[in-house]
C-alpha cells in the first residue's frame, strides 16, 4: 500500500485530504501535530511522502520539515500554504520541501502534486538500476544509489535535488530553460509554478557550490534557465 503522511491539525481539510487519497489508492496516515508526525514516521518507515501543513498547535511544518531532512530521509515532502502566505512558500522549499500546495486545492491538484512526488522518491527508474557512476568534475553520481559525492565528500540530497543534479551533469554546457527542467524532473503533468525550480537550484547551490552567492557548478543563463559547467 503507497502511505502518505498527512499532517494537518484541522479536522475538516484532513479529513477531505484522508477521503480524496483513499478514492486515489494512497493509504493516509493522519497526524494533528509535530510530535504525532515523528511518532508516525518512526513507525512506518515506508511512508514515501508526507503533506504538511505549515500551521501547527506545536511545532511549525517548517520545523518537522528540517527535522526530517536532517535525519537524512529522502521522503518527498509538500507544504500546505496559506494563498495570502507567498514566503512560505520559499521558507518551505528552503527547509527541504519538494513541493508546495496553497490552500484551497483541489482534489485532482492536489492528487497530482503526489503521484509526481510518488514516483520521483520511489526510483522508480528502470535504467538506473543497472547503471553506475557519472563523474563530473569534483563531482561523482552514483545513479545506482542515487547518490552524489564531491571530491569524495558525500552531499546529503533530497530526491528532488538529485534529480536536478543528473539532469545537469548528463548536459555539460547546455543552457537548460526552467520549463525543461520542470518538465524533467517534476513531470509533463506538473502544473505548479517555476518558481520552484529556482528556489530547488538556490538550494542546491547552497550545498554544492564552493561559493554559492557566486555559483560555478550551476550558473543561470538569464532570462532563460541553468547551465552546468566549469
Amino acid at each position: 500500500m503507497k502511505k502518505v503522511l498527512v499532517l494537518e491539525d484541522e479536522s475538516s481539510i484532513r479529513s477531505f485530504v484522508v477521503i480524496n487519497l483513499k478514492r486515489s489508492g494512497y493509504e493516509p496516515i493522519e497526524a494533528e501535530t509535530g510530535e504525532q508526525a515523528f511518532e508516525a514516521l518512526r513507525e512506518n518507515p515506508d511512508i514515501r511522502v508526507a503533506l504538511l501543513d505549515v500551521k501547527l498547535p506545536d511545532i511549525d511544518g517548517f520545523e518537522v520539515c528540517r527535522r526530517i531532512r536532517a535525519s537524512g530521509s529522502k521522503i518527498g515532502i509538500i507544504m500546505l500554504t496559506a494563498k495570502s502566505q507567498e514566503m512560505d512558500k520559499v521558507t518551505g522549499l528552503m527547509t527541504g520541501a519538494d513541493d508546495y500546495v496553497t490552500k484551497p486545492f483541489s482534489p485532482a491538484e492536489l492528487t497530482a502534486r503526489i503521484d509526481a512526488l510518488y514516483r520521483r522518491t520511489g526510483g522508480e527508474e528502470a535504467d538506473e538500476a543497472a547503471s553506475g557512476d557519472i563523474v563530473s568534475g569534483p563531482f561523482r553520481l552514483n545513479t545506482r544509489n542515487r547518490t552524489l559525492e564531491k571530491n569524495g565528500q558525500r552531499i546529503r540530497l533530497t530526491q528532488i535535488e538529485y534529480s536536478i543534479m543528473k539532469l545537469f551533469i548528463e548536459s555539460p554546457g547546455k543552457a537548460l530553460s526552467r520549463e525543461e527542467i520542470l518538465n524533467a524532473v517534476w513531470g509533463q503533468d506538473y502544473f505548479g509554478e517555476l518558481k520552484i525550480v529556482d528556489v530547488n537550484i538556490r538550494r542546491l547551490r547552497i550545498k554544492i557550490e564552493d561559493d554559492p552567492t557566486m555559483p560555478s557548478y550551476i550558473t543561470t543563463v538569464w532570462g532563460y534557465g541553468y547551465k552546468w559547467g566549469f
